[in-house]
């Protein structure tokens, strides 16, 4: 069955760094967009990034120049190099199939926790 497996989330300080990687398996990786959607404390799921299938990206306003997703079709992976990080950016990140743009999400995985704090 398809399995999305987030990692990479923790606690950071404002300005620090993170990179998020989704392991996945039981769908043909390279041949999805593949994306990032975060969920704030108490609010609703934001799209934050996707990457197709050929590699072309796109971004929310919030995470231009920011952050960057990119994708190893080798082993199944997509990643989300997160630099520059506000306590706005704090919440759970999301691994999804599909979401090229935000009504084409066809599942997406566990997630992890990102918290943006001194």
């Amino acid at each position: 069955q398809v399995q999305l497996v987030e990692s990479g989330g923790g606690l950071v300080q404002p300005g620090g760094s993170l990179k998020l990687s989704c392991a996945t398996s039981g769908f043909a990786f390279s041949a999805f967009s593949m994306s990032w959607v975060r969920q704030a404390p108490g609010k609703g799921l934001e799209w934050v990034s996707a990457i197709n299938y050929s590699g072309a990206t796109k971004y929310a306003d919030s995470a231009k120049g920011r952050f960057t997703i990119s994708r190893e079709n080798g082993k199944n992976t997509l990643y989300l190099q997160m630099d520059n990080l506000t306590p706005e950016d704090t919440g759970v990140y999301f691994c999804a199939q599909g979401g090229w743009t935000p009504d084409t999400i066809a599942r997406r995985g566990q997630g992890t926790h990102v918290t943006v704090s001194s």
